[in-house]
């Protein structure tokens, strides 16, 4: 009897998440069926979605609260055909504010919930955990500290890794990265990841560049790379290079290519997030930081309960790398931090190898890990 499997998964993470675990329990049931909500990846996998995962994309407290209406519409209607349907389980992949919502609807359906990606509640809004022990059936964790907080709630929990970690090698090649960036050698290289989306840009662009121009005063040298993933967050980068005459810089934008620009790099300037994460596994000195309107950001530090926003230190349980946000994001502070890192080699040396322990802690092969703690559920939704 071929197994059905109801999924949603939000924005780009989510869907290459998705697709890999589908992949993976393809190999386990070969002639399982996949539908819900899902991006390209998971199309490619022959999931069937009824609606696009960009749907599920939203910026900030006043977009969501903009696309109530929309996304509560699209919600009810795929537990309707969840309830209609009856697959054996429901994987709702991140998006835990769409998400959990549908995964209580769907277990009180008496159809098994899994969540794949742990809400950040080890950071802020912890109360969140007993909602997702009404609603989970399973969480599987991407971080090793997050399990023993659903063990003491008595969720179901499975640690499965990171799948970064997977991908990533343990030993980037900064040569072979310059050769393929048509950098220079010899060099000293900075990469600037202001952040994936056109907000994240607007914030941070201005003071990206300040920064650059600071550094460059004290080391004419450097070289500065800015990977921007579309034409519209390289519009903003490029609007605020002429509004700071910044041209003549030495600042080359990329496409892309945000990986290779940090294995490139000998240090990286990240907006907080995963772009952080991605910068430790490729064992990367690094100054976090980040901007945002000033009342999210009061209430964000006030629901917070953790010393630091970044993974690298989170994950570390140490502050290891500098984390300058909000007002003291200023480009004498960002600037100073970054050339402690260049100025420094035994600092850096021993950050790598911090990073390398963080990564094989994190390398468990995800996507295998995540369909063994699925297939239990699956085998008891299809009886």
């Amino acid at each position: 009897m071929t197994v059905r499997i109801a999924m949603v998964a939000g924005e780009t993470s989510g869907d290459l998440l998705a697709s890999h675990l589908i992949r993976a329990i393809r190999q386990q049931v070969p002639d399982a069926e996949f539908f819900g909500i899902g991006g390209p990846k998971m199309q490619a996998e022959g999931f069937d979605a009824r609606w696009p995962s960009e749907l599920l994309a939203v910026h900030g407290y006043v977009d969501a609260l903009k696309r109530y209406r929309e996304l509560s519409g699209i919600r009810r209607a795929l537990l309707g055909q969840i309830r209609g349907e009856r697959p054996a389980a429901f994987i709702g992949v991140d998006a835990p504010d769409f998400n959990l919502w549908l995964e209580g609807k769907v277990k009180d359906s008496g159809i098994p919930s899994i969540h794949f990606v742990s809400p950040s509640i080890w950071a802020w809004r912890g109360g969140r955990i007993k909602r997702i022990a009404r609603s989970v059936s399973r969480m599987l964790c991407l971080f090793p500290f997050e399990p023993e907080i659903y063990e003491q709630a008595g969720v179901p929990v499975s640690y499965v890794g990171h799948p970064l970690a997977d991908v990533f090698p343990l030993h980037p090649d900064r040569n072979a990265a310059r050769q393929l960036l048509e950098l220079p050698l010899e060099h000293r290289i900075v990469a600037m990841l202001p952040g994936s989306r056109q907000s994240e840009v607007r914030n941070l662009a201005d003071t990206y560049i300040a920064t650059a121009k600071q550094m460059v005063e004290r080391d004419p040298g450097l070289c500065f790379l800015v990977p921007l993933a579309t034409r519209e967050t390289r519009a903003i980068f490029e609007e605020a290079l002429h509004r700071n005459q910044a041209l003549d810089l030495p600042i080359r934008m990329l496409f892309g290519h945000a990986v290779e620009a940090m294995i490139a790099s000998d240090v990286v300037l990240v907006a907080s997030g995963t772009a952080s994460l991605e910068a430790a596994l490729l064992k990367r000195p690094m100054v976090i930081t980040y901007r945002i309107g000033a009342w999210q950001y009061r209430l964000m530090k006030r629901m917070a309960y953790l010393p630091w926003v970044g993974l690298p230190n989170i994950l570390c349980n140490e502050g290891l790398v500098p984390e300058l946000l909000q007002d003291d994001a200023t480009p004498e502070k960002l600037a100073a931090a970054l050339d402690a890192w260049l100025n420094d080699p035994d600092r850096r040396a021993a950050l790598e190898a911090r990073f390398a322990e963080l990564h094989l802690t994190l390398r468990q092969n995800t996507a295998e890990k995540a369909a063994e703690a699925v297939l239990p559920y699956l085998r008891q939704g299809a009886a």
